[in-house]
């Protein structure tokens, strides 16, 4: 539920390696984890609730994300193409897979065993003093 989703992600935002960030970096993640997260709520979990399980790692200049959920599988066994919607036809959202494709690196996406996985790095930096 869209509450759930709210306190994860900002426990993840207070926490290693998210909270190390260059300001400009933790939002970007901010905006991507949000995305994704509430599409998890929205769809993969459209008929109940659900686990949603997030791994974040920093390397020299990345953060790396796995997100994992038990919902339903992504349509066609991939995420959305994510092209930029236009205004007039959006009563409200439709702009998250541009937003994720637009931000996000290597994107990558499996259903394995009941269990979509979406994995992607996003460009960082840790803050500085």
């Amino acid at each position: 539920e869209p509450s759930s989703v709210r306190d994860g992600l900002r426990r993840a935002m207070h926490s290693p390696p998210l909270v190390a960030l260059a300001q400009e970096d933790r939002s970007t993640a901010e905006i991507v984890l949000a995305e994704i997260l509430n599409n998890i709520a929205e769809h993969a979990y459209s008929a109940g609730e659900g686990p949603i399980r997030l791994w974040l790692g920093w390397a020299e200049g990345r953060l790396s994300c796995r997100i994992e959920d038990e919902g339903l599988p992504m349509p066609g066994g991939s995420p959305p193409v994510g092209r930029p919607p236009r205004p007039e036809d959006l009563a409200e959202g439709g702009f998250g897979w541009h937003l994720i494709r637009s931000l996000a690196a290597d994107l990558a996406y499996e259903r394995a065993r009941g269990v979509n996985r979406l994995c992607f790095t996003l460009p960082a930096e840790q803050s500085v003093g």
